[in-house]
């Protein structure tokens, strides 16, 4: 096979060494400096596009991202390295499935590629393929010893199994080897069951001005460093570090709020009135979707529900908009412009084809959850589709909510931010969330996070009796449960309810400019009792 850079000029390709060394360390100004040269002098070498491919992913734009890679691979078809950027593109776009083939092909084609291995083990991680995915990550630390991010994936495994201590210790051995590793520094300080020290404070702070540490690592660590100072006490300085990585994070790929409002009123029009759903009106009873923002409560919801005998707790899966992605690329239209087309039978095609894709869920307990959040905008969808689930939709104070999104390292969720995109994205989910249960109130309901803790055994009474479950005491003891947890809620939710979870409280004024973003009070006109809304 030919040099990926023949056929260059010796200028142009140190323009293309440079570009892909940028990319590399997700920087994505320095990138875009060189390709503008390299698109105007060349724009069919196969090289330029796929560095063209990948910037057009750091920026966002995933389907040209996709359609650029895919034009270079089919000039280097057998290449290992071309399969895994489009698999990363392909992965950035939501499609796990085409992505999990391509690494698959390229980990055949060259199986000492320990980044290919890698990524496979990311892509089977997020599509809950947690054996299959500790496997693969194995194999990319066989190849390649100093694999840290493999090896911090690996310790977030351990932390999926409630192994905690393990876990940290896992982080640790990656940070003496790579002391800039942001996975394992984020995953460190997301162990609700430990704190950091003063002295992890300093090493991170070094480690942000590492000339190795990539754009990524950067991001991480810093949601790390405004944990340890939130754990020390000092909330001025931990806003100023989240302020710092979210600005890195927007840098690279803006997010365009009102676009997006416009998109989800557009949605809600597609669906009105409602289609002629699967004829089937059971179709679907074995499923319960649990919605709303991300840090509303809804794993624990997930818990709750996982602790009954006849319910498999899942995690976020991405079968369904993979379902809907698939019939879009059928028909040769995007979601949801295609929906006034579908008849009965179509619909109820996707549900089966949805049942089918998740089926392995249901080998032990009959029923089964599907907590991805983010399916509050395919709601309309899984009533069309499969019109015998429940929709449980999250709903938590506000301030807290959205104050806990910008505290966490969120990856693909863009909106989070910036304080005006996380109350704009707030508002269009909660005004989702009350039209679907308006529309649908058999089916849909919203579970108050505030109200479990003001009364737990009635609401995980109303819950249970939502989801047609016989009331069970396990469910009620839903922190004894055992089960592997991916989300930034693992280790709360294997501790009984707690009163305490208000965080907002302790940064006073410093949070102004997010309450006024929701139309809230100032702290000031509040005092010191709780500034925040429950509606």
């Amino acid at each position: 096979m030919p040099a990926r850079l023949d056929g260059l000029t010796p200028d142009l390709v140190s323009t293309a060494s440079a570009v892909g060394s940028a990319l590399d360390a997700g920087r994505l100004d320095a990138a875009l400096a060189g390709i503008a040269t390299l698109l105007e002098r060349c724009p069919d070498h196969p090289e330029v596009q796929r560095l063209h491919a990948g910037i057009l992913g750091m920026q966002g734009r995933h389907a040209e991202a996709v359609a650029a890679m895919r034009l270079a691979l089919a000039q280097r078809p057998q290449d290992p390295a071309y399969l895994n950027t489009l698999a990363t593109l392909l992965g950035q776009a939501g499609d796990y499935d085409g992505a999990i083939e391509a690494l698959q092909t390229a980990c055949s084609l060259q199986p000492e590629m320990a980044l290919a291995w890698y990524n496979l083990g990311v892509m089977l991680t997020r599509s809950v393929r947690n054996d299959e995915a500790e496997a693969a990550l194995r194999k990319a630390v066989q190849h390649d010893r100093d694999a840290s991010d493999a090896r911090a994936l690996l310790a977030d495994l351990l932390r999926m199994r409630g192994e905690s201590a393990q876990a940290a210790a896992e982080y640790r051995r990656v940070l003496v080897d790579r002391p800039w590793s942001g996975m394992a520094w984020w995953g460190l300080a997301d162990l609700k069951t430990t704190r950091m020290a003063a002295s992890d404070v300093d090493a991170m702070q070094t480690a942000q001005r590492e000339p190795r540490a990539s754009d990524d690592d950067r991001i991480a660590i810093g949601f790390a460093l405004a944990r340890a100072l939130d754990d020390l006490g000092r909330p001025a300085e931990s806003l100023q570090a989240l302020a710092t990585a979210n600005a890195i994070a927007r840098r690279r790929q803006p997010w365009h709020g009102a676009a997006y409002s416009a998109a989800i009123t557009a949605l809600a029009a597609a669906f009105d009135p409602p289609p002629a759903g699967a004829d089937d009106r059971t179709l679907g009873q074995e499923l319960i979707f649990i919605v709303g923002m991300p840090r509303s409560g809804s794993t624990l919801v997930e818990q709750i529900l996982a602790s009954h005998p006849l319910v498999e707790g899942t995690g976020e899966l991405p079968d369904l908009p993979q379902v809907l992605a698939e019939e879009s690329r059928r028909r040769g239209q995007p979601f949801p412009r295609w929906v006034p087309q579908m008849q009965p039978a179509d619909w109820a095609r996707l549900g089966r084809r949805y049942l089918e894709r998740t089926a392995r869920w249901r080998r032990h307990r009959p029923r089964s959850t599907d907590k991805l959040p983010s399916n509050w905008i395919y709601a309309d969808a899984i009533r069309a589709m499969l019109p015998g689930a429940h929709v449980v939709g999250c709903r938590r104070d506000a301030l807290e909510t959205c104050f806990s999104c910008y505290r966490q390292r969120l990856d693909n969720n863009e909106y989070t931010r910036d304080f005006d995109d996380l109350a704009r994205f707030w508002h269009d989910c909660d005004r989702s969330l009350e039209r679907l249960v308006q529309r649908y109130p058999q089916a849909v309901t919203v579970h108050e996070y505030e109200a479990l803790l003001a009364s737990p055994q009635a609401r995980i009474r109303a819950l249970l009796a939502f989801c047609d479950l016989p009331f069970d005491e396990a469910c009620l003891r839903f922190h004894e449960t055992r089960r592997a947890v991916r989300s930034p809620s693992a280790d709360q939710v294997r501790q009984p309810l707690r009163q305490d979870t208000v965080h907002s409280q302790r940064y006073g004024a410093l949070l102004d400019p997010l309450r006024r973003a929701l139309d809230l009070p100032p702290w000031s006109a509040c005092g010191a009792a709780e500034c925040t809304r429950h509606d």
